[in-house]
């Protein structure tokens, strides 16, 4: 019999900084429900849409393939973890632009110029894109790991922090089309070797200034690990030899750095309470207002130990209460591989829920938030526990057909290039995965009829979310090991109605990172926060994607912006346009688009 997690751990009295009595008396945040909240499904919502993927990432452009380790052989684990992708508009012209990282294969040099490098995509606006890398300044060489995407110094454009199996890179936009390598200069490079993972941006202390946590998987040094097959190796997988780690590896240990306000940042990881729990094998990192106390925390996805979930004790500090919440391991006290996370209120109630792709031969996760300062593992009455023979990686929660439920997409792949070879059930390249919302809790795997670009098999990592067309279905684009990029489009005949988000903060910061956006249709009521990082050590779309269903107009808009915490209300707004909403001054720019 599987027990509640809570349960199971003997659920402390000690929740989010909060007593379990005074979680259970105090009352409903003002942040979430000032009005009733209801899961009755969005009016007249059209459910039979015969939304599907396909892959256009060859006829936009987007051919440059992935260059990880080896292709047959792996020996290192640096080889098989990959990497992260970003849809970002980097000059603001209300396109999604595409960054993809890369890497290197050991022992193996190129003549000079011609190295696999990471690049940087224009959107023509067309359905295509343009290189132009070179004249960006981002094509850099090595072992790029992931990415995250915030205006650091508010000066209005977009910012790229770029981790790597190396040296860490801060890159400076400079809004004309160029970057700049500020990583000195601010302070956030570092002379060690660390192997970096995912990062996320966040405003923890509310001044203004996006922070930036920085989550880091191992200590390797290559010259002390025996490769895959070594004589002397004792790493083993199913009675296979195998590459070594991450268990029987270092730990690495996360990052939280303070922005000064002047371009420069510090290093407060020991002052804000980060390192208290000790080295972890962190992958991927995302902040939400978890509690609706109104200050971010953060999760992190740990690989084959407890995740982390930080909680913000108002004061510049931070407290893990991984264990305590219940997102720290599954309902059988397991630890777990976990490498992806998405984030949403899949259930319309209030609360942002947590998503966790893990490896093979172990279910993902999906954690609902109780809004208690506890979680609660629905992974089988959910639906979402079916699957179990895939190295799931990058996951969103998408609503695919705008139907106001947001689905879940996550892209998987295998570690080891031989597992065929071992296993003949198993597959190196794995397709994807579509769980669609019912809107009552529940999730139905609906892969088979999502089309080919669900179908089609790689060994993927990172997976970026959002609308590279304008179009107003949510694309999917994904990062392929060893492999070009997929760009995969939302087609079919998807009825239903949208609006989408973008917000620019003012007294916050430009980002406007944590502002919460909570839309009204009926008496359904959907919320999301801006966010970076997540999925895989990837970045997506910074506005905001609501689907409305046959709703024809929009009740209620609202803004909280997270530095003042005051709130902006639009009602009667008309669906299907990109809004352009500036703190203070309301919404500037409305662009409708013709569905």
């Amino acid at each position: 019999m599987r027990l509640p997690r809570r349960q199971f751990l003997g659920f402390s009295t000690v929740l989010f900084g909060t007593s379990l009595l005074e979680a259970l008396a105090r009352p409903l945040s003002r942040w979430t429900r000032p009005l009733a909240l209801d899961t009755a499904a969005v009016p007249n919502a059209d459910k039979g849409i015969p939304v599907t993927y396909v892959d256009v990432a060859k006829e936009a452009g987007l051919t440059v393939p992935n260059v990880w380790g080896g292709v047959e052989h792996k020996k290192y684990i640096v080889e098989t973890k990959g990497s992260g992708i970003a849809f970002f508009d980097y000059d603001h012209d209300g396109w999604l632009d595409v960054y993809l990282t890369n890497g290197l294969r050991l022992n193996e040099k190129w003549p000079v110029g011609q190295e696999p490098r990471s690049h940087l995509f224009k959107n023509n606006r067309d359905g295509t894109f343009a290189d132009v890398t070179e004249k960006s300044g981002l094509g850099q060489v090595g072992w790029q790991t992931g990415v995250s995407v915030g205006d650091y110094d508010n000066d209005g454009w977009d910012d790229l922090f770029c981790g790597f199996w190396g040296h860490n890179a801060l890159f400076h936009n400079n809004g004309d089309g160029t970057f700049t390598d500020v990583s000195k200069k601010a302070g956030v490079h570092n002379e060690r070797v660390r192997w970096t993972s995912g990062s996320t941006w966040l405003d923890y202390d509310r001044d203004g200034w996006l922070d930036l946590f920085v989550a880091n998987f191992l200590e390797f040094d290559i010259k002390k690990v025996p490769p895959a097959g070594a004589q002397k190796s004792t790493c083993m997988w199913k009675g296979v030899s195998v590459l070594c780690g991450p268990r029987g590896l270092p730990s690495g240990s996360n990052i939280l750095y303070h922005n000064n306000g002047d371009g420069t940042f510090t290093d407060v990881t020991e002052k804000a309470g980060i390192l208290k729990p000790g080295p972890r094998n962190s992958i991927s990192t995302v902040s939400y207002d978890f509690d609706n106390d109104g200050w971010p925390d953060i999760y992190v996805a740990v690989d084959s130990e407890a995740s982390l979930m930080f909680h913000n004790n108002h004061d510049g500090t931070f407290t893990d209460v991984g264990l305590m919440s219940g997102t720290a391991v599954n309902d059988e006290g397991r630890e777990q591989a976990g490498m992806g996370i998405g984030v949403a209120d899949y259930d319309a109630d209030g609360w942002f829920d947590i998503f966790k792709t893990n490896f093979t031969d172990d279910t993902c996760d999906l954690f609902h938030n109780d809004g208690d300062g506890g979680f609660s593992d629905v992974t089988f009455s959910s639906g979402v526990g079916v699957n179990n023979n895939y190295v799931g990686w990058g996951c969103g929660f998408v609503d695919y057909d705008n139907d106001g439920w947001p689905d879940i997409i996550q892209v998987n792949g295998h570690v080891y290039p031989e597992v065929e070879q071992w296993f003949p059930d198993a597959n190196f390249k794995q397709k994807r995965v579509v769980y669609h919302n019912e809107g009552n809790g529940k999730f139905l795997d609906v892969s088979a009829q999502m089309g080919s670009g669900i179908a089609e098999r790689y060994s993927s990592r990172g997976a970026a979310f959002g609308d590279f067309d304008n179009d107003g279905g949510i694309d999917v684009l994904v990062l392929n090991m060893n492999d070009p990029p997929s760009l995969l489009r939302n087609i079919g005949g998807n009825k239903n109605n949208w609006i989408k988000i973008k917000l620019i903060g003012t007294h916050c910061n430009r980002t406007a990172v944590g502002a919460r956006v909570r839309v009204l249709t009926g008496k359904h009521a959907q919320m999301d926060e801006v966010h970076t990082g997540g999925s895989v050590m990837s970045q997506s779309d910074l506005r905001l994607h609501f689907g409305v269903g046959q709703a024809k107009t929009i009740d209620l808009i609202e803004v909280k912006w997270p530095t003042t915490w005051k709130k902006e209300k639009f009602a009667d707004v008309e669906v299907n346009q990109i809004l352009t909403i500036k703190e203070g001054a309301g919404i500037i720019k409305g662009d409708k688009i013709q569905s």
